[in-house]
């Protein structure tokens, strides 16, 4: 097909001026340039202040391919060549490169200008095509990667419901038919996954339990959700607890049905049973019991814990911190808190409990952090200890025998007091020692130990060894 010309320039135009023909060309295109035989720019014209600002340099006098990027050089050489041989003139991509940032893609053709060898270059600006381009492509790449994301999501939730110990059916909120089903479901309900769907929900249980479930999936329909609705399989072969949450999807409704066997046994073996059962327990048990917030005051304490306490009543221990009672204010609770912040648990603390009105009972504390959501507490289990404590620990003056007796007086007995102690306890084993090596001989073991005579008998006596001289003898 061959390019429309004008039929009749001069009668169209008559005789334009080089002036008139120049405004016209300038005007009509982005660029425009005179470039002679031997593709020399002579003259130049570019009627965008953005354009003519993003080019690189002065082109009047240079070389047409000088001014193009590498690879439209042989673009521009073919322009040149069809002009001179008046070819139809063909339109070709050509880049120039820009002062700062990507390359400035244009569009041109070139025509031969009369009978002279000069050549007529008219280009037009592509960079508000490319930049439309390239949103488009940003906009494709977009679309991709939310396409990628959805399918990952759909990819989980697949597995999710798979996979899921508990049955799950979907239902058309208004047909009540099962479009979804999951294994767990099927398992439950007697009937493979594939028979499930497309079958209405209500099939499979009795007529009692089918009017329960319509009253169900209407609320549910209503205000979006259900509570929990009990109903028995057709065969009586069980009882099935089931719940209902509507939700939306692509301008359609959905029931999600969650569905559990009821626990059999008396009402006494439901959760809430055994919860408020072992309430009971604690609050009688013979061990103190006490739940703290994260500060340590005191939410719930039993009456074992009240009476250690001296405290008449649960409300009077509410809100008065546990370092209240504990032997070493100050100090045990901060011990606790930090053990329960780092590990969770604490396990045979050694403390005492002050009461009220003056007592003072040695106990062992275990301690467990819990949360629900964002709250947490503590948990304090703390018993009397004071019937099976070494006599040393309750103010006597009987040494004690190991170091882990000495190490659970830290806290109850003055340190000097400790030293002193651990001090008499070693004297005595080496005087004990030193009489076995000896076979009972005071003058050998005095030899041993480096002491007189007269010191051992006085060493003997404190610690009640041996059957003892009287004190003439030691003359």
């Amino acid at each position: 097909m061959s390019v429309k010309q004008f039929s009749v320039v001069e009668k169209s135009l008559g005789a334009a001026e080089a002036q008139a023909a120049a405004r016209l060309v300038a005007i009509a295109t982005d660029v425009a340039m005179v470039v002679d035989s031997q593709g020399v720019i002579r003259d130049f014209s570019c009627e965008s202040d953005d354009l003519s600002s993003a080019i690189d340099g002065i082109w009047v006098g240079r070389r047409w391919t000088e001014v193009v990027t590498v690879e439209s050089r042989p673009k521009i050489e073919a322009l040149l060549k069809d002009a001179e041989s008046n070819i139809a003139p063909r339109w070709r991509h050509v880049n120039h490169p820009a002062k700062s940032g990507p390359d400035i893609p244009m569009l041109y053709s070139a025509v031969r200008v009369g009978r002279t060898d000069r050549i007529m270059a008219v280009g037009r600006d592509l960079r508000p095509m490319a930049t439309l381009q390239q949103r488009l492509v940003d906009a494709q790449q977009s679309m991709e990667r939310e396409y990628a994301r959805l399918r990952h999501a759909e990819t989980r939730y697949r597995l999710l419901f798979q996979i899921s110990a508990e049955a799950v059916l979907v239902l058309d909120a208004m047909t009540g038919r099962v479009t979804e089903a999951n294994p767990a479901a099927a398992t439950l309900l007697g009937s493979s996954s594939r028979r499930l769907v497309g079958r209405t929900f209500f099939e499979g249980f009795d007529a009692e339990s089918q009017r329960s479930l319509e009253m169900m999936l209407a609320a549910a329909r209503a205000s979006g959700r259900s509570d929990d609705v009990r109903a028995r399989m057709a065969n009586g072969s069980r009882e099935l607890q089931l719940s209902a949450t509507l939700f939306r999807e692509d301008k359609a409704s959905f029931l999600l049905v969650r569905a559990a066997p009821v626990a059999t046994g008396d009402a006494d073996a439901t959760p809430v049973g055994v919860r408020s059962r072992v309430l009971d327990l604690v609050e009688g048990a013979p061990d103190g019991f006490v739940v703290t917030d994260t500060d340590g005051k005191v939410l719930l304490a039993n009456r074992a814990f009240l009476d250690m306490a001296q405290v008449a009543s649960e409300q009077q221990a509410r809100e008065e911190t546990l370092d209240r009672w504990l032997g070493r204010p100050g100090v045990d609770l901060s011990v606790l808190m930090a053990n329960l912040r780092e590990h969770g648990t604490v396990r045979l603390f050694a403390t005492s409990i002050r009461g009220n009105y003056g007592s003072t009972t040695d106990v062992e504390i275990c301690a467990v952090s819990a949360s629900a959501g964002d709250e947490s507490c503590f948990g304090f289990s703390i018993r009397d200890v004071s019937a099976r404590l070494p006599a040393a620990s309750r103010g006597e003056h009987e040494l004690p025998r190991s170091v882990q007796q000495m190490t659970e007086l830290v806290g109850r007995v003055p340190l000097k007091d400790l030293v002193r102690e651990a001090t008499d306890m070693i004297e005595r084993l080496c005087i004990e020692a030193a009489l076995e090596l000896s076979s009972d001989n005071r003058a050998s073991a005095a030899e041993l130990l480096g002491l007189s005579r007269q010191s051992l008998y006085v060493k003997l006596r404190r610690y009640g060894l041996g059957d003892l001289v009287p004190p003439d003898d030691l003359n």
